[in-house]
């Protein structure tokens, strides 16, 4: 869900769920095992999170569609590009399989709709820097949010990176307030929203899986987009998007979001957790940058300084932590 909102779906999915292969299921429900190799995967990983990372400098882009309305677009063509490109991938049969019974698969989707419309949300507010960077700080949160509501014990290296990453983001509230920026505030504040969706998925997703059951995400994401689409609809009249907004925003919803969401699911089942956490920050390193050269948005120092404390303590801790398990 990269994040971005988008931003994380490998994150959160849980070892269990993994596998070595990739099938990808032919008309008929004919599988055809195709293997993915761990190199594939990685460069698999990368070109989801560079897909993922033109959100910001793509949204610049737009001449009259504003807020809500463009949640709405973007979320609405998420939804008709799944729904297209689901039974291509697994099959005609491939919504008759899904569980729609499943508490957790309609709570992971409403998860996902939070997501999807914060995220969006937040980039018509704040930078694309600060909502990066805010963003980027999800997995800690989402550590701190298991040990408090799972108990699940943290390592000093985890306590040691929310701290700093704390001090991090706080460096960059704070730096927004005295400048009186209250639209940046208010932009990361909604970003926050994001990676509290993501917890709370988490806790669904893990819970479900130690009761036996197994949420896919890909059917959650599809129901993301249509609660998103739904919800900000009515918001978002009178249309004002121009023909060019709804080609820029097609472009968001087909392969910033369908397109990724998938491919993420698919290389996650390859990569470890680690592995996934590491590369799905590029997507802060590419959407500053193409912010930055496609829209002329400087990040500034105290984003700089504050992004490099969170990026900084994202990666020692899950360098820190996979060489202690391979120790």
């Amino acid at each position: 869900m990269s994040a971005n909102g988008v931003n994380r779906a490998p994150t959160w999915i849980p070892d269990q769920a993994r596998d070595d292969s990739l099938s990808y299921n032919r008309p008929g429900n004919q599988a055809v095992p195709v293997k993915l190799t761990h190199t594939r995967a990685v460069f698999l990983m990368v070109a989801v999170t560079l897909m993922w990372s033109i959100a910001g400098v793509v949204t610049r882009q737009l001449e009259n569609a504003r807020s809500f309305e463009v949640t709405f677009w973007r979320s609405f063509f998420t939804a008709i590009s799944l729904l297209a490109i689901l039974p291509m991938w697994q099959g005609r049969g491939v919504f008759r399989a899904m569980d729609w019974r499943s508490p957790a698969v309609w709570l992971s989707g409403l998860c996902w709709s939070v997501m999807f419309t914060a995220f969006m949300l937040a980039l018509t507010l704040a930078s694309v820097a600060n909502v990066l960077v805010t963003l980027a700080a999800g997995p800690l949160l989402t550590a701190l949010f298991a040990r408090i509501v799972i108990g699940h014990k943290l390592p000093p290296r985890t306590w040691g990176a929310i701290v700093v990453a704390g001090l991090g983001i706080a460096w960059m509230f704070g730096s927004q307030v005295r400048m009186g920026e209250g639209g940046q505030v208010a932009g990361m504040l909604v970003a926050l929203c994001v990676p509290v969706a993501a917890e709370v998925q988490w806790t669904v997703v893990q819970r479900s899986q130690a009761q036996g059951a197994r949420v896919d995400l890909v059917p959650s994401v599809l129901i993301g987009a249509v609660f998103s689409s739904l919800a900000t609809l009515p918001l978002s009249f009178p249309f004002v998007a121009t023909g060019p907004d709804i080609a820029w925003l097609f472009l968001l919803g087909l392969v910033q979001l369908a397109i990724p969401c998938v491919l993420s699911v698919v290389a996650a089942r390859v990569l470890k957790a680690p592995e996934v956490s590491l590369l799905a920050l590029l997507e802060v390193i590419f959407g500053i940058t193409l912010a930055w050269l496609g829209a002329h948005e400087e990040p500034g120092p105290t984003v700089l300084a504050g992004g490099t404390l969170v990026i900084g303590a994202l990666v020692t801790n899950e360098l820190l932590g996979w060489r202690q398990r391979n120790a």
